[in-house]
């Protein structure tokens, strides 16, 4: 049986937890040669026995992606090792200070600088190094996660929110100047299912967990989410999203931004009201708009 990834190379950048460790699993098993880098090496290590461990062709690599000599030794350490890279996926990302509870004016100016450094800037420096490869192969594909945020605006993450909106304005110029050499970029832009590691402190135990999943219980009524399913987001959500937008079933798509794991929530008004979100609320048979809906618009 063979894999949607079979016979292809992928570079993942932040692939030590996460969305980047969940995507290198499922991109492994699903034929890939895979090249993990994070910035902590024993992640590195950690994900790379993973791998290994399922079967997995697989090697890794430390890597800053704030650094550009950093993205270009992985990169190179990619080629030297398979001798082509097909996809690079920049995953590497970190919060804002204090986690959106810090006021604006109150935050540091070497904490925001971190979080453009890291997210934007990082994902520039990855896609920097690897073009050249990737020109020469006349083929490739460059993916970033980006985030909800990088579509609307996340209260308290000013940087973050900065940040992400300029890796969806970068993949939509790499679109436009890579595609003649047959490159393709998109972004991700995940809303749910991310990981909960992402609120905790970068020496914590990776638990491979989305925040939904972390909860003690889950009830699809209790929060915002307008798609009601049994189960709550996972990483894996994401990280088949992120499979279909570096394998050749999205050979068309390029500079697009794809509000992954969204659940409804783009599709609302800017001005929600909590009944909105409530399954009793339901429009009455033949159109008719329950009571308080109606009074509302009347």
């Amino acid at each position: 049986m063979t894999g949607r990834l079979d016979g292809k190379t992928v570079l993942l950048t932040g692939a030590g937890s996460g969305l980047g460790r969940e995507s290198a699993h499922l991109f492994s098993a699903e034929g890939a040669r895979v090249v993990v880098t994070d910035v902590r090496p024993e992640r590195v290590e950690r994900v790379v026995g993973e791998i290994k461990a399922a079967g997995g062709d697989v090697t890794g690599t430390p890597c800053d992606v704030r650094d550009p000599k950093d993205c270009a030794a992985a990169v190179a350490a990619a080629v030297a090792t398979y001798g082509r890279v097909d996809a690079l996926m920049c995953s590497a990302g970190i919060p804002e200070e204090g986690f959106g509870a810090t006021p604006f004016e109150e935050a540091t100016l070497e904490s925001f600088v971190d979080v453009v450094s890291t997210n934007l800037f990082g994902v520039y420096h990855a896609a920097r190094a690897v073009v050249p490869h990737m020109k020469a192969n006349r083929a490739g594909t460059i993916l970033a996660v980006s985030s909800m945020a990088g579509l609307v605006a996340y209260p308290g993450f000013p940087g973050y929110v900065a940040a992400k909106h300029g890796v969806n304005g970068l993949v939509k110029s790499l679109s436009l100047d890579l595609g003649r050499f047959g490159i393709r970029a998109n972004a991700l832009c995940p809303a749910h299912g991310m990981s909960v590691n992402f609120a905790m402190p970068p020496d914590a135990e990776v638990l491979g967990l989305s925040y939904e999943q972390a909860q003690p219980s889950w009830d699809p009524y209790a929060g915002s989410i307008p798609l009601k399913l049994a189960r709550p987001p996972a990483l894996r959500d994401n990280a088949n999203a992120a499979l279909f937008l570096i394998s050749d079933e999205s050979a068309y798509m390029s500079g697009v931004c794809l509000p992954a794991t969204d659940g409804g929530n783009l599709a609302r008004s800017s001005i929600i009201f909590p009944s909105d979100l409530d399954a009793s609320s339901d429009t009455a048979p033949d159109g008719v708009l329950p009571a308080d809906q109606a009074a509302r618009l009347a």
